[in-house]
């Protein structure tokens, strides 16, 4: 829909935000430099969750420091599977996850076996701040692997599909899941070759898919058909995004999400810059919705359950 040679001219007659724009209208103004580390950081991100009853993955440890980093198999060797990641990572970098444990051995999704020095290696990597937002020292967070609910079965590809909302001032404005593909190593990052699916606001369904920026209708991996896609709990779901508003205090919000079967919904992480290739993988521009919700002005009074109602009536696409 979006086409590389398309003017800049005709991408703001189709209400596509730049990063320009992004940047200073929205983050600049809405997003306070003294909540970042709230957010940057995923460890405080999963505290201030825990205090608003906000549902996480299960925490299971905490390396800080070098000396702590033989420590990291004793930490984990009783779990049937996890996942180390570096609190201040982004993009995707510098997460391991491990789908199973066995008789000492550590497997990855790929079936590959990853060494007790392997995770010491990596522990130790994301301490040095190999993976941290401008390299700054780091701690290692080892949580609970989740267990995606069946109804994904086919959509994703060794890893574990999350859904990404954007929520200005409250409301949700536009949605996506994002599936991870061989290409992207089983992460669920577009800018790895992970597909982004546009989900339909009101409803939980998809509305179109894309890979490299370009339409696809099948799963590169599974060829599962990507438009009978649909997120269980999704009332549910948008209530969690909604609600990351009044427990940041970030006014234009990434909320990642993921659906554990047991669990159902859970807060994955925040994001207080996140990415505009949610409009490619929606076919639609994000401006139009902003700027709504911006003439509400900030006496509207509404409660998260008004405000996700508000964005089920105004920016469903009745998929």
């Amino acid at each position: 829909m979006f086409g590389f040679l398309a003017s800049p001219k005709t991408l703001r007659g189709k209400g596509i935000m730049g990063m320009n724009q992004r940047n200073g209208r929205y983050i600049g103004r809405y997003n306070p430099r003294r909540l970042y580390p709230l957010v940057d950081n995923k460890l405080k991100t999963k505290i201030i969750a825990q205090e608003a009853n906000v549902t996480t993955p299960g925490l299971i440890g905490v390396i800080g420091s070098q000396v702590e980093v033989k420590g990291v198999v004793d930490m984990v060797k009783d779990q049937p599977g996890f996942v180390i990641k570096p609190a201040k990572g982004s993009g995707g970098k510098g997460i391991l996850v491990i789908t199973k444990v066995e008789n000492g051995r550590f497997y990855k999704p790929s079936g590959e076996e990853a060494t007790v020095e392997d995770l010491e290696r990596h522990v130790s990597n994301i301490l040095a701040g190999l993976f941290s937002l401008g390299g700054a020292q780091d701690v290692a967070v080892a949580e609970a692997l989740i267990k995606f609910d069946n109804a994904f079965d086919g959509f994703s590809f060794e890893g574990v599909p999350d859904v990404r909302v954007i929520v200005f001032k409250g409301f949700p404005v536009m949605a996506m899941m994002r599936l991870s593909t061989a290409a992207s190593d089983g992460k669920a990052n577009l800018h790895q070759g992970a597909v982004g699916v546009g989900i339909d606001i009101g409803t939980g369904k998809a509305i179109r898919a894309v890979q490299f920026d370009l339409p696809v209708e099948f799963h590169p991996d599974t060829q599962k058909e990507l438009k009978t896609l649909a997120v269980p709990g999704w009332d549910r779901l948008m209530h969690l995004a909604s609600s990351c508003f009044e427990m940041s205090g970030m006014g234009y919000l990434g909320t990642d999400m993921v659906l554990d079967k047991e669990e159902g919904p859970m807060l994955l992480e925040l994001n207080a810059r996140p990415g505009l290739a949610i409009q490619i993988a929606n076919g639609e521009g994000i401006l139009p919705r902003l700027q709504q919700i911006e003439q509400l002005g900030d006496e509207h009074g509404m409660d998260v359950a008004a405000r996700v109602a508000y964005s089920y009536k105004h920016f469903s696409r009745n998929v």
